[in-house]
Formats: structure tokens, sequence, C-alpha cells
């Protein structure tokens, strides 16, 4: 349940900051709003025993992100699958502190980015550079970083008996 919640607290405010840091083809932010991203992968630990349940509810929260700011519909669904995934391997095999942190995130964005990136390239949907790939990835991770360290240390401090899911 605290999963859900987390992701819906994301996808609202990833399109407030939408609003407020805006994203045009011509007009890129100094801040691009990755949170929900950010907040799936750092919900993987939660779900360890309920895999399937995990990967049902990033699915459908990658096509709820489609239909609300992409409109692309399972392009978001698919890419929020690979970074589940990937997210559920980096969990497996290390311990996650502060600073593996900041490295799982950033690594999280530049995949989330590239793959972006390299799908609208492929399909010309969008006229895309390699600079502007870059830039996008530079510009995301300060407000997403923080936003992750925030959100790990708010998970870490939610007392055991209100999490519904166990960690182990």
């Amino acid at each position: 349940m605290i999963g859900i919640i987390i992701i819906i607290i994301s996808l609202l405010l990833d399109g407030l900051l939408s609003n407020y840091l805006p994203f045009l083809v011509n007009d890129l932010s100094i801040f691009t709003p990755l949170l929900t991203l950010i907040s799936i992968s750092l919900l993987y630990p939660y779900y360890r025993k309920k895999e399937k349940y995990f990967f049902i509810i990033i699915f459908i929260t990658g096509i709820v992100y489609d239909l609300l700011y992409t409109n692309l519909l399972f392009f978001n669904g698919l890419l929020f699958l690979l970074i589940a995934y990937i997210s559920k391997l980096i969990y497996r095999t290390y311990e996650m502190d502060y600073y593996k942190l900041i490295i799982y995130l950033a690594m999280i964005i530049t995949i989330y980015e590239s793959a972006t990136g390299l799908i609208l390239f492929i399909f010309n949907l969008v006229p895309i550079t390699f600079s502007r790939v870059i830039y996008k990835i530079i510009h995301s991770l300060l407000l997403n970083i923080i936003y992750g360290e925030l959100l790990y240390l708010i998970l870490n401090l939610i007392p055991k008996k209100y999490k519904r899911i166990s960690i182990n």
C-alpha cells in the first residue's frame, strides 16, 4: 500500500513540477522532473516477495504516465518495466546506502534518458540529437537525485509495523 501511495504522490509531483519547470523540444529546462521513475526504482525492496505484483503496478504506472504526460501509449510502460527489472538486479546484487544510491539514481536516469532518446531517434518521432540527450541527462540529475535521497530517507524512517509488504 505504501508503494502505491508513493507512486501516486510522485505522479502528481511530476505533473506539478512539469508545469513550473517547462520542457519543450526547443526550450530545454534546467530541471527535468522524473520523480515517478525515481520512486519506482526505489520501491523494489518492498515488493521482493511479490515481484509479479510489483511489475504489474509498474506497467500500469507507465501507462498512466503515458496517458497523462506523453501521449505515447505503452512507451513508458515498457521503459518503466525495463527500469524495474534493472532495479531488481541491482537490489539483489548490492546493499544500498546513501553513496551507492547516488550512483544508482544517476545510472537509472542515464539509462532512461538514453533509451528514450534512442527510441525517439529510431522512430523519428521528435528531432533529437546526441547533445540534447546529454543535456537532458545532466539537467535531470540534480532534482531527481535530491528527490531520491529524500524518498530513501522517508522510506527508511517508516516504522516496520506500517509497511504492509515485507522487505526480506
